[in-house]
């Protein structure tokens, strides 16, 4: 016997038809779904979590980790034998995933590293720009809902590849553990070669590695944290909030926030992959984001069948259906796949899959997103872990601006300037006449004394 009844859809997934409507960037921009962050209510709390770091110290993180993670400590650095342990513990098949994925990433951050440049204007004359690794960097890997063994990968492998000498790894300390972060975020940072791991998480981490954490008169100087130069890393809003009120202090990659997914497809994609895709980003986070672009309606109705088929049997279902039904989630109707494009290149995602024909094409319009994933076989999930690329990126529309982690975040250009007297003496007269011109006659002098007794 035959069922006519309807396949059930997903319908918490909400609606945005734009057909017809103006696509002029103001106008899309106030219309496209984004998470609610309310930076403003955690900045209070995050701002006297920094005073407390750098006031009382490994004090103040011994009573943060009580309170939010139910560990006692007295300081947070891992002892080298746990990670030790933990890499010998590994499961193989883990360990062969975290292999091919640093094997991977390192290909990709070799070939970022750029060369420095020298121009010369003429005999004498000379300048140079220099890439210089700073100095030390901290790397933030989330714990809480998951476990990112490849966040260390993807924090540590560009910092390596830029020649960064000190890196410091911090993560939540995990109870069930004893204590310490989880086994598997140790044990990639010892086939990384990483040796500083603390066993902190939060806005506290991010205050412990900014600032600084000395150790006490008389005791173990390795114990003690030193500020970095830069942080990075992903984390929850009070991550993310430290960060803001941390930089100009340290540099950082980005104020990350909840992860999203942005797919563009037209008739010919594959309904049950785009639900796929959808949902391996919403286990994530409740406050995860995804977001279908499309000109078909059939499309959009096969994968909200699909993603009500596919929900019941993840996993972690319930985080699924709380993150597809939220404000930053939606099905957005375009007339076609030129609007389409402009839709995203306003959103400008974290993760954006391109499903459509000439795929690659399409791929090449895209000028607003933090990774654009190219046809039906290279989903997100390939980016997490085994790309090569760098899964830490930008967020909320700041891929419009911003970039993903790559070997630049842990480099800074030094300019030099070469000149000798005959060189100068070519260009004194127009360095004179642009500083009176700007009021700022000392600065000509500064020129002009050098050839007052020629």
């Amino acid at each position: 016997m035959t069922s006519n009844a309807s396949p059930q859809t997903f319908s918490a997934l909400q609606d945005l038809d734009l057909r017809g409507a103006a696509l002029d960037h103001a106008s899309l921009k106030a219309v496209l779904p984004r998470p609610e962050l309310n930076f403003a209510t955690a900045a209070e709390a995050v701002e006297g979590i920094i005073t407390r770091v750098r006031t009382e110290g490994f004090a103040a993180l011994s009573d943060l980790a009580e309170r939010f993670d139910g560990v006692t400590q007295t300081h947070t650095r891992v002892p080298a034998e746990a990670m030790v342990r933990a890499l010998e513990e590994l499961d193989p098949k883990v360990r062969a995933g975290l292999e091919e994925s640093i094997a991977r990433a390192r290909v990709f951050a070799a070939e970022q590293v750029p060369g420095d440049s020298e121009v010369r204007y003429a005999t004498g004359a000379t300048v140079t720009q220099r890439w210089v690794p700073v100095r030390r960097v901290g790397l933030y890997v989330p714990g809480g809902l998951a476990v990112y063994p490849s966040s260390v990968i993807m924090n540590a492998v560009p910092a390596l590849a830029a020649g960064v000498g000190s890196l410091a790894i911090a993560s939540p300390p995990q109870k069930e553990f004893g204590g310490l972060p989880h086994p598997t975020i140790l044990a990639a940072a010892q086939l990384l070669g990483v040796e500083e791991i603390h066993a902190m998480g939060g806005a506290q981490a991010i205050a412990a590695l900014a600032y600084g954490v000395p150790v006490a008169e008389g005791e173990d100087a390795a114990l003690a944290i030193e500020p970095v130069d830069v942080v990075t890393g992903p984390g929850n809003l009070f991550v993310a909030t430290a960060k803001r009120l941390v930089k100009g202090v340290v540099g950082i990659d980005a104020e990350a926030g909840p992860t999203e997914i942005a797919i563009l497809a037209d008739a010919t994609a594959n309904p049950g992959y785009i639900a796929a895709d959808m949902i391996s980003q919403a286990e994530h986070d409740p406050n995860a984001a995804a977001v279908l672009v499309t000109d078909s309606p059939e499309l959009a109705q096969s994968v909200r069948e699909a993603l009500e088929t596919q929900c019941t049997t993840t996993k972690h279902s319930e985080r699924v259906r709380v993150a597809l039904g939220g404000n930053q989630s939606a099905v957005i109707l375009v007339d076609d796949l030129e609007s389409g494009i402009a839709v995203c290149n306003v959103y400008a995602a974290e993760h954006l899959e391109i499903h459509t024909q000439d795929a690659a094409v399409v791929a090449g319009r895209i000028t607003a997103a933090g990774a654009v994933f190219v046809g039906s076989h290279s989903p997100v999930s390939l980016g997490d872990y085994c790309a090569g690329s760098n899964h830490v990126l930008p967020t909320s529309g700041t891929a419009a601006f911003a970039s993903g982690l790559n070997v630049n975040t842990f480099l800074k250009a030094i300019q030099v300037i070469d000149y000798d007297r005959a060189a100068l003496s070519e260009v004194a007269g127009h360095v004179i006449a642009l500083a009176n011109a700007e009021d700022l006659p000392a600065h000509g002098d500064a020129v002009a004394i050098r050839f007052d007794n020629a």
